[in-house]
């Protein structure tokens, strides 16, 4: 799939307000969930639904996304993003577009782990190549993106939602994105980049020298993102507020993921409310999405490999929505009984 239209990376977001001020104004008036849908959801769980644990949680939480109670998953799909990042020369990636290109070639070819599993697990698989030979400019020397490259592209990243699913699974094909996710992380925080421990030592100080190269530019959420992160997180965003408006439960996978939910909690605490975190890479990202109302559906223990944990998140969460169905229908005959 063709990229979005990149413009160039010069620093004008003082003349581009426009494209930002439309993302702006959408964030602001996202709708709420559905509690009535949530409440009936809740009527239909044994004992309050305490036995069932968080299982209780997702079957609510599915029936106020959607809408509607009960609320079964008929068409889950996974949308991963690829991009490519300047900055990873300097992580020793002589290549960085080839090695992207191979990440996407090797899903294609069914030859990645996810690729299997949403065989057998029978879930939808979209890759979405985000201008793959023009990596994004290295974040620690100047902008990563400009204000009209950054809107373009969360409005690209919205089409992911345009599939008629009704859970999506949002991530990326690599982990290229993380080291601007976790710079853009620490920025909406307010951190320094030291927290991300198990980056290493080079990785932490490309993300403190772009915090400061960028110093005075990251209290607006979007203008950080825009400065900080690459194509694959602005996509995201875009793909988990289109996924809102059209009732669309999301699952996040990774870094790239969280770091987009953060810049959208950032502008709204509601923002995220119809999104699931699949995983916890590491510790410092479990808190970083505890502060954004975000708590990990499993425990892969490292595993990281791309939408692995996303496919595996949608396996429970369509079990959910098949048991509250299921239940749903023993309440109903035992009412008529």
């Amino acid at each position: 799939m063709p990229g979005p239209a990149l413009g160039d990376n010069r620093d004008n977001h003082m003349t581009s307000g426009l494209p930002f001020d439309d993302i702006r104004n959408l964030i602001a008036g996202l709708p709420a969930l559905d509690e009535a849908a949530a409440a009936r959801a809740r009527e239909a769980l044994p004992a309050g639904g305490g036995s069932l644990g968080r299982l209780a949680e997702i079957i609510e939480w599915l029936a106020a996304v959607a809408g509607h109670a009960p609320a079964r998953v008929a068409r889950p799909t996974i949308a991963l993003f690829a991009a490519s990042h300047a900055v990873s020369r300097r992580l020793g990636t002589a290549d960085p577009v080839g090695e992207a290109q191979a990440h996407v070639e090797a899903i294609a070819a069914g030859a990645a782990p996810v690729s299997h599993l949403c065989a057998s697990s029978n879930l939808g698989l979209n890759v979405f190549d985000l201008a793959l030979e023009m990596p994004v400019e290295d974040f620690s020397t100047g902008p990563a993106l400009d204000e009209r490259a950054a809107a373009a592209t969360m409005a690209f990243g919205m089409e992911a939602v345009a599939t008629g699913a009704d859970l999506i699974c949002l991530g990326t094909v690599d982990r290229a994105g993380d080291l601007s996710a976790m710079a853009l992380i620490s920025a909406l925080s307010d951190q320094t980049g030291a927290e991300w421990a198990e980056a290493g030592q080079g990785s932490r100080a490309i993300t403190q020298q772009a915090m400061e190269l960028h110093r005075g530019h990251l209290g607006d959420p979007l203008e950080a993102m825009r400065r900080l992160a690459g194509r694959e997180i602005a996509a995201l965003a875009g793909a988990i507020l289109a996924a809102r408006t059209q009732k669309v439960a999301v699952i996040l996978d990774g870094l790239a993921a969280t770091a987009a939910g953060a810049a959208l909690h950032a502008l709204n605490q509601e923002a995220l409310d119809h999104c699931l975190l699949a995983s916890a890479v590491s510790d410092a990202h479990r808190e970083a999405a505890a502060a954004i109302g975000l708590r990990p559906l499993l425990n892969l223990d490292g595993a990281t490999d791309g939408g692995m944990a996303a496919a595996l998140a949608a396996g429970l969460v369509r079990a959910a929505g098949d048991m509250s169905v299921g239940l749903a229908e023993v309440r109903a005959r035992s009412r008529k009984a």
